[in-house]
């Protein structure tokens, strides 16, 4: 993984997390574990599929699509 995505995820996940555990009600843990076991994660830690370069609230709302549908829209700015 790239240096600038390592950094880029430093800060995104965190939000991310937050967020999740705001909505969803969920301990800081569970969130952690939402995040990291979904598809989202695994796209957003590859450097080729630029998604760390979107907003959190996008990513959160892709998160969210994923958790209720099983599958994510990807923005056309992705």
């Amino acid at each position: 993984m790239a240096d600038e995505i390592k950094v880029m995820l430093e800060f995104i996940v965190p939000r991310l997390v937050r967020t999740v555990m705001e909505d969803k009600g969920a301990t800081e843990g569970e969130a952690f574990t939402l995040l990291y076991s979904s598809k989202l994660y695994k796209q957003l830690a590859r450097e080729e599929t630029k998604l760390w370069h979107l907003s959190v609230p996008t990513l959160y709302g892709m998160f969210k699509e994923e958790q209720e549908t099983g599958s994510i829209t990807y923005p056309e700015e992705a």
